[in-house]
C-alpha cells in the first residue's frame, strides 16, 4: 500500500516524497488507519520494522488536520534510552518538514545550556515531545510542565524500557496526563508485564502484531556447546585466529560485562564496556568511539541491542544466550546491516541448552555448531530431540557419567504409596 492512499495532507506527503518513503511496511499499512481513527494501539513488532513512522506519522496529519493548539504539549513520546529518542526526533523533523508542528527531544547526560532549551521547550508547549522518563520527570518535579492538555501518548520500545527499571516512573508520568487521550504501545515482544500494563493503560485498543522476522540471511550463524568455564577460552581463541575489528559481545548481566571487559583488555583489545550504570554522556563516547574505529569491541547488555544506527559491525558474540528468543534475533540483527555480510556466535552452557533450543525452534532451522578445541576438555552434548523422560533419566547421572549420589538429586516432593480399593499398592503424586 502507498502513503497517499491512507494520509491525506499534502504537505506531508510532499516530506515523504522527498524523504523517498513510497511505500507502507506491514506494521505502518496495519497501525496508520486505526491511529487515524482515534483508537488506542497494541503493536508488536521488532526493531526496524518502520513502526516510528507507523505513529509519527498519523499523530503528524491528525495535529495539522485537526487544529490542535500550538502552545500545549499535544504528544508524549516516551523512549527508553538518549539514543533512540535523538533518532525519532530526527524522523520527527523530517516527516514535518513542511509543516507547522514544532517536536523537543527530552533527555539526560546534557550541559546546562541544553536543559535551559528542554525547560524552555516545555513551558512554550513543543506539539511532540519525545523524552526518556527519568529526565521528563525531572522536568515535570520542577512544576513548570502541563500535561494535562496532551491527545497522544506513545510508548516506544515498552518492553525495554520496563527491563530497564522505568514501569514505576511511567506510571508516574501517566498521572500527569488526562484521562481522555489516545494511547499507543509499541513492543518488540510481549511478555506478562507489557500484557498487565496494556490491560492498565488501553482502552478497547486496536491490535497488530507481526510475527518476529527471521534474521538476515547474510548473518553467519555459529554456536558452540561448552560448560561456562570453557567460553572465556573459546573467546580467546576466537581474536586469536580473527583478530576484532568491530565486534559486539552480549553478556547477560552488568557484573559479567564488566569482568568481560577487564579481562579482555588485559589482551590489549581496544575494548569498552556498556551497561545501565554508565551515564548518558558515557554511553555517547562509548558509541562514537565505536563508530570511529578507535574501539573495537563493546561488551555490553541488551540495552543496545536494539536502537543503534551502525552499519558496519563485523561479528556479534553472544558470550550468554539471551533469555527469549526474540531477543536473539535483535542481537544478531546489529550485524549484516546496509547489505554486508555478518557473522554471529552463540556460546551455549549446559544450562542454556533449553534456551537455544527454543530460539532454534523460532529460527526454523539448527545452527551450525562448531568443535571446541579439544584442549580445552571434554564439553557436553547437545541433543535438541532429547525427550523429558531423557532429561529426568540424565540427572541420575554427573558430568563425568557417574551415578550422582541420591542425597544430591532434586525432587519436588516424594511419592506415598497407599492401598487401593482392591488392595493393591499404589503411587500418588
Amino acid at each position: 500500500m502507498r502513503f497517499d492512499e491512507i494520509l491525506t495532507n499534502d504537505d506531508l506527503l510532499d516530506a515523504l516524497y522527498d524523504m523517498h518513503f513510497d511505500e507502507c511496511t506491514p506494521i505502518q499499512e496495519m497501525s496508520i488507519p486505526p491511529v487515524i481513527d482515534g483508537r488506542d494501539l497494541l503493536a508488536v513488532a521488532q526493531t526496524g520494522t518502520g513502526k516510528t513512522a507507523a505513529y509519527l506519522l498519523p499523530v503528524i496529519e491528525r495535529l495539522v488536520n485537526d487544529n490542535y493548539p500550538q502552545d500545549n504539549v499535544n504528544c508524549v513520546v516516551m523512549a527508553p534510552t538518549r539514543e533512540l529518542a535523538q533518532q525519532i526526533d530526527r524522523q520527527m523533523q523530517g516527516f514535518s518538514y513542511f509543516m507547522p508542528v514544532s517536536s523537543m527531544a527530552i533527555y539526560g547526560g546534557t550541559d546546562g545550556n541544553t536543559y535551559e532549551q528542554q525547560r524552555k521547550g516545555l513551558k512554550m508547549g513543543a506539539d511532540v515531545v519525545i523524552a526518556t522518563p527519568g529526565r521528563l520527570l525531572a522536568h515535570l518535579s520542577m512544576g513548570y510542565v502541563d500535561l494535562s492538555k496532551v491527545s497522544f501518548f506513545i510508548l516506544d520500545e515498552a518492553d525495554r524500557m520496563l527491563d530497564m527499571g522505568f514501569f514505576d516512573d511511567i506510571m508516574q508520568i501517566i498521572s500527569y496526563l488526562p484521562k481522555e487521550r489516545q494511547t499507543l504501545l509499541f513492543s518488540a515482544t510481549m511478555p506478562p508485564k507489557i500484557q498487565q500494563m496494556a490491560k492498565n493503560i488501553l482502552k478497547n485498543p486496536a491490535e497488530v502484531k507481526l510475527a518476529v522476522s527471521k534474521p538476515a540471511e547474510k548473518i553467519k550463524q555459529y554456536a558452540y556447546v561448552c560448560y561456562e568455564t570453557q567460553k572465556l577460552a573459546i573467546l580467546e581463541r576466537l581474536f586469536k585466529d580473527n583478530p576484532p575489528r568491530r565486534v559486539i559481545i552480549f553478556s547477560s548481566s552488568k557484573q559479567k560485562v564488566k569482568e568481560l571487559a577487564r579481562t579482555l583488555k588485559k589482551l590489549k583489545i581496544h575494548v569498552a564496556e556498556m551497561h545501565s550504570d554508565l551515564d548518558q554522556n558515557e554511553r555517547e563516547d562509548v558509541m562514537l568511539g565505536f563508530k570511529a574505529g578507535k574501539i573495537n569491541v563493546v561488551v555490553a547488555t541488551d540495552i543496545i541491542s536494539r536502537g543503534i544506527d551502525i552499519d558496519n559491525i563485523e561479528t556479534v558474540i553472544n558470550y550468554d544466550v539471551p533469555r527469549e528468543a526474540e531477543d536473539y534475533v535483535h542481537r544478531i540483527g546489529r550485524t549484516a546491516r546496509a547489505d554486508r555480510d555478518g557473522s554471529a556466535y552463540t556460546f551455549i552452557s549446559e544450562r542454556e541448552l533449553g534456551k537455544f533450543r527454543m530460539i532454534e525452534k523460532l529460527l526454523e532451522k539448527e545452527v551450525e555448531k562448531l568443535t571446541v578445541p579439544s584442549e580445552l576438555g571434554e564439553t557436553p552434548t547437545y541433543n535438541p530431540g532429547l525427550s523429558t523422560t531423557k532429561k529426568r533419566q540424565n540427572r541420575k547421572y554427573n558430568r563425568n557419567g557417574k551415578p550422582t549420589p541420591k542425597s544430591n538429586r532434586k525432587y519436588r516432593h516424594k511419592p506415598s504409596k497407599r492401598k487401593s480399593e482392591n488392595g493393591e499398592a499404589r503411587t500418588e503424586n
